[in-house]
């Protein structure tokens, strides 16, 4: 009697764990994917002040939008490393 009712209290436990961990895998995957709107938000600002600086020194156009592409491309890859964390929470 004793064992019977142990197993079904470790089996309720089991998936009780089970789903409490799928959903704060999902909870991390929406925290991560909050995260990656600040790449965004800096992308966005460093833009408009390259727009500044461009329309400041229009000669200097193209050292801007070399230097500007590339910080873009820095700043991306933080935003593509909180997708890749949420897609990855989501598939466990």
């Amino acid at each position: 009697m004793f064992e019977t009712i142990f197993d079904s209290v470790m089996r309720f436990a089991a998936e009780y764990n089970e789903h409490f961990s799928r959903g704060l895998a999902y909870v991390g995957a929406g925290i991560a994917l909050i995260a990656g709107m600040g790449p965004g938000i800096g992308q966005g600002f460093a833009a408009g002040k390259a727009a500044e600086a461009v329309g400041r020194q229009p000669e200097a156009q193209g050292k801007i939008l070399v230097t500007t592409l590339v910080t873009q491309a820095v700043a991306e890859t933080t935003g593509l490393y909180a997708f890749l964390v949420a897609l990855i929470l989501i598939g466990k």
